[in-house]
């Protein structure tokens, strides 16, 4: 935005101009610096400049209008007293018209009060006799205050121009999807991606290029355009990477937000550092809401699973966008929810992407057992995972699984042309990491995180394939009685991994006080997330009446009948050459679990001989720790 303050000289267009620079967080231009010094010179001796004098000194000013538009914006002190010089300066359409109008009388004490200003008093006649009263613009009376001028102009700039009511800040995959939902439900949104030379220039534009239907979307490359584009209190969402690039951000808006404004981080930020981005913005009255956001990039055209937490307050001020935005469970209800306090929605998107890892990984081990151990087709394993998807183990991941595996081209598999090496942005190792942390359990996830990393290593991996020349073994058992165990090797496997994320959930909610209802954390996964199932409807209903699925009896009764089907896939998988890290590890997890007495009092002596350690014992009070010379 350019905003002219313009009058006679003498109204004050420098004081109000200054003010209102401040208040608009714009920089701020005095026309008078850009006059040449032969008509400074004419000026301070009485003499009127004419249409030769002040056509070059407007048409340098208007110049400069047009550097200032593409950067910051500006506010400008310029007499501009006639409609053909104002013509001269309307050199972009975004230019705020603001004439300082005082009477002559007025005008001519303030001159005779100037000190060291080079506009003769002897010159007012003339100004008036210029001056050409438009009939649009912001006319306000210089008889109050500057700073109640300010205000009246600074007010009427906001009625003036039509405000977006959110805003968006980062056009990749994610938040250009979730613009145009938005945009679906009739919200009046502003979009902002920053302009940087050569790689990232005009992608805001872009999106209205390609979507030129939208008219309710305004896009910006200007960031302050961008800021000032949006409704108080400004409601801005991040899509931006996590890391460094979301505190650069925030560094850039915190000048520009106020109190009771609303900043959401919609990227996969790691909780902690919400935590920390939470408690600075609260001490400067903004609120700071951290909202995992997950279903890919169809999710969030169409409606993903968002995980809202910060404030209360925060949440209230957005909650209606979320549930504009978000996907429906079978209820029809929004798949999102106010999670908790600080970074908990982050902190729960973390634990949904490592749950996610394992069931990508179990599904992967699956596969290539039915692949290479009954060496079947792919087609006819796409047609099995069918047959699964109709069943209590429908999910998303399934499902696209099938559709991955009847992708050809031309006779060949697409599948088979694609290099083993997967990746893991930051989420799984982050789950990873908390789980040591809080002391929980978390061998199965943990192994679908280490899978990738081993996956990852492919040079090593052929060095080694090279050495050791491993053999696979078909099996030469009856397929279809390996596939009915396999299919309930999977399902214990996938109750285990649910259990041990929301058992990560339960010690960091209950250490920190969040508070997390896992019943509606399940509810908000049913749709729209990555992770949505079939088994995810039940546990939605099953964290109604136990906060551990382990001791659910539903889990009970299945794991009981799953449990010999598991050990018995996992032992033909490793006696024949495959590795399946998290199948293995779930029954090792489960075994381990349901064990009473375990082999970890030895861990305990062995650790008070070398260590002097000490250790509690079964018959004397919790409370006491002995210590045993072991050698003597």
């Amino acid at each position: 935005m350019i905003i002219i303050v313009f009058g006679v000289t003498g109204s004050g267009k420098s004081t109000v101009g200054e003010l209102l620079a401040r208040r608009m967080k714009m920089p701020f231009f005095d026309g008078d610096n850009f006059h040449p010094e032969a008509n400074k010179n004419k000026m301070n001796k009485g003499i009127p400049l004419t249409d030769e004098d002040r056509i070059p000194w407007l048409e340098n000013i208007a110049d400069n209008i047009i550097k200032w538009d593409k950067s910051e914006g500006a506010v400008v002190a310029c007499s501009a007293l006639n409609e053909k010089y104002r013509k001269i300066l309307q050199v972009v359409p975004d230019i705020q018209w603001v004439l300082l109008d005082g009477g002559k009388s007025l005008i001519a004490e303030r001159l005779n009060s100037r000190v060291g200003h080079f506009m003769n008093p002897a010159l007012l006649n003339s100004q008036f006799d210029t001056l050409d009263i438009p009939n649009y613009g912001i006319r306000v009376s210089i008889r109050s205050s500057p700073e109640s001028i300010v205000n009246f102009i600074f007010e009427q700039i906001n009625s003036l121009e039509t405000k977006s009511e959110f805003g968006i800040i980062g056009m990749g995959v994610m938040g250009k999807s979730l613009a145009l939902n938005l945009a679906d439900k009739n919200v009046q949104l502003s979009i902002y991606n920053r302009h940087v030379e050569g790689s990232e220039e005009g992608i805001a534009q872009r999106v209205l290029e390609d979507n030129p239907s939208y008219v309710n979307i305004r896009a910006f490359d200007n960031f302050n355009k961008f800021i000032h584009s949006l409704s108080s209190p400004r409601k801005i969402m991040l899509m931006i990477p996590a890391g460094n690039a979301v505190d650069m951000q925030i560094e850039q808006l915190l000048p520009f937000l106020e109190p009771g404004d609303v900043l959401i981080d919609g990227g996969n930020s790691f909780y902690k550092d919400t935590n920390v981005r939470h408690r600075q913005l609260e001490s400067n009255g903004i609120h700071y809401v951290g909202a995992g956001v997950s279903g890919g990039e169809e999710g969030a055209r169409r409606g993903p699973s968002i995980m809202p937490g910060g404030t209360k307050e925060g949440y209230a001020l957005v909650a209606s966008y979320f549930e504009k935005m978000a996907a429906r469970d079978k209820n029809g209800r929004p798949c999102t929810a106010y999670v908790g306090p600080e970074g908990s929605g982050h902190f729960i998107k973390m634990v949904h992407n490592s749950i996610e890892y394992g069931e990508m990984q179990a599904i992967t081990e699956v596969y290539y057992l039915l692949r290479y151990y009954l060496d079947l087709d792919p087609k006819e394993i796409a047609s099995i995972f069918e047959s699964w998807q109709q069943t209590d183990l429908g999910s998303y991941l399934l499902d696209i699984t099938t559709d991955i595996l009847g992708k050809y081209e031309g006779e060949e598999l697409l599948l088979d042309k694609i290099l083993d090496q997967a990746a893991q942005k930051g989420t799984g190792g982050w789950s990873v990491n908390t789980a040591l942390e809080y002391g929980v359990p978390y061998g199965v996830l943990t192994e679908a995180v280490m899978a990738r990393n081993l996956s990852a290593k492919k040079p090593f991996r052929l060095i080694a394939s090279g050495l050791y020349n491993p053999e696979r073994l078909t099996g030469l058992e009856d397929k279809n009685k390996f596939i009915d165990r396999l299919q309930a090797a999977y399902q214990a496997c996938r109750i285990i991994n649910h259990d041990v994320g929301f058992a990560l959930m339960l010690e960091v909610s209950e250490k920190n006080g969040w508070g997390l209802d896992f019943s509606e954390i399940a509810r908000i996964w049913t749709n729209g997330c990555i992770i949505r199932s079939v088994m995810m409807e039940e546990l939605a209903d099953i964290f109604k009446e136990n906060s551990r699925l382990l001791f659910h009896h539903e889990a009970v009764t299945a794991l009981k009948s799953y449990q010999q089907d598991l050990s018995y896939v996992v032992g033909q998988a490793l006696q024949h050459g495959f590795s399946v890290p998290v199948l293995s590890n779930a029954i090792n997890y489960f075994l381990g679990a349901i064990t009473a007495s375990s082999p970890a009092n030895l861990i305990q002596a062995q650790r008070d001989y070398f260590g002097a350690h000490t250790y509690q014992r079964m018959d004397a009070d919790p409370s006491t720790y002995f210590h045993t010379r072991w050698s003597e």
